[in-house]
């Protein structure tokens, strides 16, 4: 196989990323409501599951909002990525979507601050 053709067969981008949450329309409602992502879809799997995708209004990756099943998802909620960053969000006007998600309640860890890498 030529490279040409072996770099056809590499995925392009990741699509979608599984976030375990507690429950599907809290999670709905932080991201949507306070973050400004929207929602994609929202279908009924089952009596207790649902296929629920959001995405940044500007588009890119989605995020399956997962409920955990179990005592190990459930702990794993919140600490997904042990502590680091686990996602970071584009914008346009920094102070502004900083501003609007303050003032919709989300709590942030610490201040914002300049870095080198964003």
């Amino acid at each position: 196989m030529r490279v040409e053709e072996k770099a056809d067969l590499v995925p392009k981008c990741i699509a979608t990323i599984a976030l375990l949450v507690r429950e599907y329309d809290e999670a709905i409602a932080f991201y949507c409501e306070k973050l400004g992502f929207q929602l994609v879809e929202d279908t009924q799997l089952s009596p207790n599951k649902r296929w629920v995708l959001v995405s940044p209004t500007g588009g890119g990756c989605q995020l399956l909002l997962a409920r955990a099943d179990g005592a190990d998802q459930t702990a794993a909620v919140g600490n997904q990525t042990g502590g680091r960053v686990g996602f970071f969000l584009e914008t346009d006007d920094f102070e502004a979507d900083y501003a609007r998600m303050t003032s919709a309640g989300v709590h942030f860890q610490e201040q914002p601050r300049v870095e080198a890498y964003g």
